[in-house]
């Protein structure tokens, strides 16, 4: 004990030993002690020594270390002497190293690294004495996980991500009251989340974004210190490149709570540095949401959030702010470009922002301002050039606007337009100036050809006492004079923009008999290694006219243009020249991504814009200049073949759609017809078992009459008939008239159902003469047969309603037959309401004979219709017109169904009234015998008055 505390207090305790025989002893009484207190003062004594002894304590004592760890996990203290030795081996806190010694001493740390976790239980065991509460264990134990992580991160990661619980228990960290231990909870984070999408996912759904935006507040958002830091950091780990991460930070409304972050006041003066920093983040993290490097749905999603939520006037209030330092106003200006860029609502807002000068100015024109000012700082230009094309992307209607600032009839000489400092920009002497203002002007003429035609109308006064030259005129004329090479790069990029797929623009560059002169010399020289660039632009804005050429000029066309490249040029070196600008190392970077970043004003040559049209228009142009006309002609006409043919198959594509689209509506109203054809079957064999019960009926009626007739024929009594039963027998007879005339309404129908047969018959043979049919006429024809066929069979059933109706007429006779006073004179009435009977039952015979007729001639139309051709047309006519005699007939049905129920209804009206005159009904038989014996009886009677 005695040898532990003199290594502690740093005194000799006998003979001087060297530091190696020191850390010797200290391990084997770290492995051989059985008392707790005398492990515990050894390893607290090989943390005192770590720093010093590095290497030695690190390659003797780390195996003993980690068995500490595992045996003696009761004991909070030794737990933590344990892990401060450990993180003293792996990382080295000392600042005052050189750094050779530095780099040393992290492949040291590396090495140790390497061999703790070689077994991941070690990162298991470290995980779980995380979950210890006690201050001395879980801090050493929070900066030990971080150093691992900054020294093999991937591999620390791995263990992590697949031990159970891993990435939750250090969540834990976050909600420590202490802060010490949250805070380190914060690096540890940032390092765990480097690089690992897997990761990334876990702590997000473990509500991080909660828990560090509620520091954010607590600590006072960008007025706080390096733990607001530490927090945008961590965010930016979780949300940069992570889509699902993203989309996860939009759905749970966090964008929303991030605009306090960016209230500023008026007084501006004074930002701390650490302000400046924490804002930067917060700028950058807004940046993370709505990158063009995202998919353009999330992209989208996130910008209309902000505009919502106002973030996005928030940015603009501190964009339009004095006393905002320069490096915030530069990434305000980059976050404000790229939540406008692509969104039309945001880019409206946008443009109606205005400076708060007096007067007022739009904020675009303020910036623009800016841009040109060549006393500007140079990452600020940039940074306005880009938010320039970030509100043209995509915008047509901004595009449209900034054109006609240029145009003459808009021109407001009061006041201070985008076209006018363009246009200023464009010819100044700063060439830096005439690059940013030739591509912000190429950005107003993207992909919109209308602009691209207006824009032809501007014109510039150049000098007094001469005429106004167009504004392509005057860019041909700078380029011509030899500029600086970033101004002729500028130009020839707007060049090429305007003229592209543009052949208007195409006429007006080639009718100034300069240009093509100008260019093939251009191309055709020798010159220096910065000229190659100026040379390939040349190229391609020559390779434009080419392509674009609609040969409205008579001395230019394609195929005399492509004669001068291969007389003056060369075919081979127009090509390899062409082939520069691709080739330019500058010209990769421009490609990477949307945003101008440059590190000197000399570099700013490319746009990212312009990149797509070289990529898209060089190997058009190369095949254009090879080609020759009679391939050229050749082309065309199989163009023209093509674009014939395609219009051909689209008609025929139109044809056949139109033609499936009626083939689905007439079967679609065949099954309509077929449905209602089975309902009315249904109907009808209905309406035929209620008309037999009738029939039924009616006879036991004639039976239980013919009887009743018997009986008060021999009863005198039968004879008398009160005042009530007279008054019935009346409205008895009445309601038999109004039947009657229903009758002479049915033979009507029946009638207009006959001729609807003949039309029918001659509609079907004028249609057989007509052309010649097809398969699905003939189903529609089958179709039209199968409906006259219903028609026949409701003809049947009106006759036999007819009949129905007329035993009931006998019926209502026969009833007013006892209540008479005069007998006889009721028997005539009957039989000559017999004889109506007969000559009805006669006609209707006939009816059935005609339609049995009918049924033949029918047989005979099949055999015709199964070789009829009517046109599409013709039929569809007929189908409306079945439809109509359909609903017509379905009308009549219905109209007969309620003259059966009413039939139905007053004959058992009249068989009560019988049974309250006192009458019997019988069947129609007894009724007919008792008819005959009254005859007999009035023959015998006529004879004896003779006598």
């Amino acid at each position: 004990m005695n040898f532990i505390r003199g290594v502690i207090s740093g005194q000799p305790a006998g003979p001087q030993h060297s530091g190696v025989e020191t850390i010797q002893k200290l391990c084997d009484r770290v492995a051989s002690s059985t008392l707790l207190e005398d492990r515990r003062d050894a390893v607290r004594a090989l943390k005192s020594l770590s720093k010093k002894y590095r290497m030695e304590v690190g390659s003797q004592a780390m195996d003993h270390l980690i068995r500490i760890l595992q045996t003696d996990s009761a004991d909070s203290e030794i737990l933590g002497y344990a892990l401060d030795t450990i993180y003293n081996i792996i990382c080295s806190d000392e600042e005052d190293e050189q750094e050779e010694m530095q780099k040393q001493v992290d492949d040291v740390g590396a090495q140790f690294t390497e061999r703790f976790i070689q077994d991941p239980e070690n990162i298991t065991l470290l995980l779980t004495l995380l979950e210890e509460f006690d201050f001395h264990v879980r801090w050493p134990g929070v900066k030990l996980l971080t150093a691992l992580l900054k020294n093999q991160c991937a591999q620390v990661q791995g263990i992590i991500l697949v031990s159970p619980m891993g990435v939750s228990r250090l969540m834990d960290l976050l909600a420590d009251s202490r802060e010490v231990i949250r805070n380190d909870g914060l690096l540890l984070l940032q390092q765990l989340t480097k690089s690992n999408a897997a990761i990334q996912k876990i702590v997000a759904f473990e509500n991080a974004f909660e828990r560090l935006l509620d520091i954010i507040t607590e600590e006072g958002t960008s007025d706080g210190g390096i733990v607001v830091e530490d927090c945008l950091l961590l965010l930016l780990n979780l949300l940069k490149n992570n889509s699902s991460n993203q989309n996860f930070f939009k759905e749970g409304s966090y964008i929303q709570r991030m605009k306090p972050w960016f209230e500023v006041g008026d007084d501006n003066a004074g930002w701390s540095a650490q302000k400046v920093t924490n804002l930067h983040y917060m700028l950058q993290l807004v940046r993370v949401l709505v990158s063009p490097v995202n998919s353009p749905g999330a992209t989208a999603s996130c910008q209309k959030a902000m505009f919502h939520c106002g973030l996005l006037q928030q940015l603009c209030t501190i964009l339009m702010a004095t006393g905002v330092p320069a490096d915030i106003l530069t990434e305000t200006i980059n976050t404000v470009s790229e939540v406008i860029r692509g969104s039309q609502v945001n880019q409206d807002y946008f443009a109606s922002v205005n400076a708060p000068s007096n007067p007022p100015r739009p904020a675009i024109v303020v910036l623009l301002m800016s841009m040109v000012n060549e006393r500007q700082p140079f990452v600020l230009r940039c940074a306005v050039l880009y938010c320039f094309q970030c509100f043209l992307y995509k915008n047509q209607k901004g595009q449209g606007e900034i054109v006609a600032t240029l145009l003459p009839s808009t021109i407001d000489a009061n006041s201070i337009s985008a076209g006018q400092l363009l246009c200023g920009g464009l010819f100044s002497a700063d060439s830096l100036s005439n690059w940013c203002a030739a591509v912000a002007l190429a950005h107003a003429l993207q992909d919109n050809l209308t602009q691209k035609e207006q824009l032809l109308r501007v014109q510039l006064a150049t000098s007094l006492g001469k005429p106004p030259v167009s504004l392509l005129q005057q860019c041909t004329n700078i380029l011509s004079q030899g500029s600086k090479v970033q101004t002729r790069v500028g130009l020839l990029m707007l060049l090429c923009t305007w003229i592209s797929n543009c052949p208007i623009a195409v006429t007006h560059f080639l009718h100034n008999q300069e240009n093509v002169p100008f260019l093939t010399a251009q191309i055709s020289e020798n010159l220096g290694e910065d000229e190659r660039l100026v040379q390939g632009l040349c190229a391609l804005l020559l390779g434009i006219c080419i392509y674009y050429n609609d040969n409205s000029l008579e001395n230019y066309t394609k195929d005399k243009l492509k004669q001068l490249i291969e007389k003056r040029i060369g075919k081979e070196n127009f090509v390899e020249k062409l082939g520069f600008i691709t080739k330019h190392e500058l010209y990769s970077r421009a490609a990477q991504k949307p945003q101008p970043v440059f590190s000197t004003p000399e570099h700013m040559l490319f746009d990212h814009e312009f990149t797509k049209l070289v990529k898209e228009l060089e190997g058009v142009i190369t095949k254009a200049v090879h080609k020759s006309s009679e391939e050229e002609k050749k082309e065309e006409e199989v163009k023209k073949t093509l674009e014939q043919h395609d219009s051909i198959v689209t008609q025929y594509k139109e044809l056949i759609r139109e033609q499936d689209a009626q083939i689905n509506e007439l079967k679609a109203q065949v099954a309509s017809m077929t449905s209602q054809s089975e309902q009315m079957q249904a109907t009808i064999t209905q309406q035929l078992t209620q008309i037999q019960q009738h029939k039924d009926q009616y006879n036991i009626l004639k039976l239980k009459l013919g009887k009743t007739g018997d009986q008060s024929a021999s009863q005198g009594e039968g004879a008398h008939v009160n005042g009530l039963q007279s008054e019935e027998l009346s409205q008895l007879r009445e309601e038999l008239e109004e039947l009657r005339r229903q009758h002479a309404q049915q033979q009507t129908q029946l009638a207009e159902q006959d001729t609807l047969i003949a039309s029918l018959k001659s509609e079907a043979a004028h249609s057989a003469e007509a052309a010649e049919g097809t398969s699905a006429n003939a189903e529609l024809l089958k179709e039209l047969e199968a409906l006259r066929a219903q028609v026949m069979s409701q003809a049947a059933d009106i006759n036999q309603l007819t009949e129905s109706q007329e035993l009931l007429r006998r019926a209502e006779a026969v009833q007013s037959g006892p209540g008479s006073v005069d007998n006889g004179v009721d028997m005539a009435r009957v039989a000559e309401l017999e004889k109506q009977l007969a000559a009805q039952s006669t006609e209707a015979q006939k009816l059935q004979e005609e339609v049995k007729g009918l049924n033949a001639s029918r047989a005979g139309m099949e055999a015709d219709l199964a070789s009829a051709t009517s046109t599409a047309a013709i039929l569809q006519a007929e189908v409306s017109k079945l439809q109509q005699e359909v609903q017509e007939s379905k009308k009549e049905q219905d109209d007969l169904l309620m003259l059966l129920a009413d039939q139905d209804q007053k004959i058992l009206t009249l068989k009560q009234k019988l049974k309250d005159l006192g009458e019997t009904i019988e069947d129609e038989d007894d009724l007919d015998s008792k008819d005959q014996s009254e005859d007999d009886e009035d023959e015998e009677e006529e004879e004896e008055d003779d006598e």
